[in-house]
């Protein structure tokens, strides 16, 4: 866990079938509430989809405007996004959606867990990955939407977390492995 860090930049190698397999096995066993077991998986590995979906994202945030104390990462993107070069999932050959009921007060957190099992899997795989925002943040979007139900998102369904997965474009072909700092997440406790 400690050695699990996020990778941008993939090569455009396809992700064997045998672990894409493995990381969809540990997202579908992470604790979900009440055992619901309703996180919906979407795994997009098309290039022409995931093309498409990357256009209709970037000329979304594009045409937003940045607002004061408006969340950092959001402005970032919105930026790069009217500058024309954004990608949100970092030409990474596989997107995984994660998507669950809406009105379920589970549901972002099955998600999560999902997206974490996953992520620890795909790095002990020698796989990098990728915890993705944007299509979260933009759900409610009806071109967005839209979209992602043609791809088999459900009407009742909203969209929670996705991740990027591939092999890491470095040069020794592994994901980076340095121990992130700790200077935050303060512990109290209370006994």
């Amino acid at each position: 866990m400690k050695t699990r860090r996020c990778t941008r930049k993939f090569k455009a190698e396809a992700v064997p079938d045998d672990k894409l397999e493995k990381i969809l096995a540990a997202g579908r066993t992470a604790p979900c509430g009440g055992n619901s077991q309703t996180t919906h998986f979407l795994v997009i590995r098309s290039p022409k989809v995931m093309t498409e979906l990357s256009e209709i994202v970037c000329r979304t945030f594009a045409a937003m405007e940045v607002q004061p104390g408006m969340y950092k990462s959001m402005q970032v993107v919105i930026k790069a996004a009217q500058k024309g070069n954004f990608v949100f999932h970092y030409n990474a050959p596989v997107l995984i959606v994660t998507a669950n009921k809406i009105g379920y007060g589970n549901a972002m957190a099955d998600c999560a867990c999902a997206v974490e099992n996953m992520m620890l899997m795909a790095n002990e795989l020698d796989l990098g990955s990728c915890y993705i925002n944007q299509l979260h943040w933009l759900d409610e979007n009806a071109a967005v939407r839209n979209y992602l139900m043609k791809l088999g998102l459900a009407e009742d369904e909203i969209v929670c977390a996705s991740m990027v997965v591939g092999l890491p474009d470095t040069a020794d072909g592994l994901p980076m492995r340095t121990e992130r700092k700790i200077s935050g997440n303060p512990v109290s406790y209370i006994d």
